[in-house]
């Protein structure tokens, strides 16, 4: 497993900056946001894409999201020991992506049309559209901008010829891509997953459209303590940037070359739940029917699962519809069973998140360490199970669920266990 994050660029220092409770939250260098009502996010820093590819050259021109993917995927990859493995047949090595648009496609789009619109004949001028597009668009790149690119990317730079997919589900697309990506391992179409998600919306249309639709925090003031998940005073998540990627293979593939197994995917959930274009319904139905059908498919039950990672955005409408989903789900248990959400350090990775925060509970299974839910100083009473409020904690995990709910309806859960 890999990532690229807001908090670094490897798995084991970010990983301790999470268990330490820091923040990746910043003003906004990305571009100039000082007209913004938010005006800071958690971006990545000090990256350059090129340092983990065998040649740059090969990959021509890479868009911001594929940037982040191919560096998440070498770190996995390069863990994983499948570079050295004879038996490994590329044709039955696949990508699954929950993968997002990019910077320049929609700066660059809005620039040249904005900069060709007539408002008299409320038309488009092709010889002003050109004008301004010969000055800030490049072709090429714009190319590299689209969705599907990171997969095109990861499979130039792995040799992969199976299965190749791309998802845009928003903020549960990496999490929908590992779970599919799970089923295509199980009916034998493929030997090897590479999936995950990568995504950035840090530019001025993305904060712009998340401003008017009232989702982001605006605590301009102290952003460092914006990320406030089930808080009272919590309004809005903050955006954050990056990729994570994981390595899935089947069991006997895994085995016959001897691979370090650092979990098992025991269960798959999704459902939809098309409320309103941006609101999940307050009864949570979609989200209770996505955990217990991943629970189903694990044949576990409440009793067994030791940790959730939430989605936990730090919305209203989100935190207490999930917290209302997981008690009905867990009943009896749920007020003994640990839920955190890292958004409150990393901020909220859109179609990344889910894939970056499946590896934190990897970790949590690993180290026997739950992450925190930092900033978490005035409960909502609405929220009113164990968040592990403000400080990481050393307790027993050996199963995990893991939450993903994304705009249009679309509701995704995974059930992670140590490998025994």
């Amino acid at each position: 497993m890999g990532w690229i994050t807001p908090l670094g660029l490897d798995i084991e220092s970010v990983w301790q900056r999470i268990l330490r409770g820091e923040s990746g939250v910043e003003p906004t260098f990305r571009f100039d946001a000082s007209t913004f009502p938010t005006r800071f996010s958690a971006q990545v820093k000090g990256y350059d894409w090129r340092k983990y590819v065998r040649d740059p050259h090969l990959h021509g021109q890479v868009g911001d999201h594929a940037a982040y993917a191919l560096g998440a995927a070498a770190q996995a990859w390069q863990s994983s020991g499948l570079e050295g493995f004879a038996g490994l047949d590329r044709e039955r090595m696949g990508i699954y992506l929950g993968g997002g648009e990019g910077v320049p496609d929609f700066e660059h789009y809005v620039a040249a049309n904005l900069g060709g619109w007539n408002a008299q004949t409320r038309r488009i001028d092709a010889a002003a559209w050109a004008a301004v597009a010969k000055g800030c668009m490049n072709v090429a790149r714009e190319v590299g901008q689209e969705p599907n690119m990171p997969v095109t990317h990861l499979a130039l730079e792995f040799g992969a010829m199976g299965p190749t997919h791309n998802c845009l589900t928003a903020c549960a697309a990496s999490t929908q891509a590992i779970g599919e990506a799970t089923e295509i391992l199980r009916e034998g179409d493929a030997d090897v997953m590479i999936t995950g998600g990568t995504h950035t919306m840090i530019h001025p249309l993305g904060v712009t459209g998340f401003n008017r639709l009232t989702a982001l925090s605006t605590r301009n003031d102290d952003c460092q303590h914006a990320a406030r998940p089930f808080d009272r005073h919590r309004d809005g998540f903050v955006m954050g940037e990056g990729a994570g990627m994981i390595i899935l293979e089947t069991l006997d593939h895994a085995r016959a070359r001897g691979a370090n197994i650092l979990a098992e995917v025991v269960g798959y959930g999704s459902s939809a739940d098309a409320f309103r274009i941006t609101d999940i319904p307050e009864d949570g139905h979609g989200a209770r029917a996505s955990m217990q059908q991943a629970l189903a498919d694990a044949g576990l039950t409440p009793a067994d699962i030791d940790y959730i990672s939430a989605h936990g955005t730090g919305t209203k409408e989100n935190d207490s519809t999930e917290t209302g989903a997981v008690k009905s789900v867990l009943g009896e248990r749920s007020r003994q069973v640990p839920m955190s959400s890292v958004k409150s350090m990393l901020g909220h990775l859109i179609a990344a998140a889910g894939a970056v925060e499946l590896i934190t509970c990897v970790l949590a299974i690993r180290d026997q360490m739950l992450p925190p839910t930092m900033n978490l100083s005035d409960p909502d009473p609405a929220c009113d199970m164990d968040y592990v409020p403000n400080a990481a904690r050393q307790a027993p995990c050996h199963v995990c669920l893991s939450n993903s709910f994304g705009f249009g309806g679309q509701n995704d859960t995974i059930i992670i266990k140590r490998f025994a």
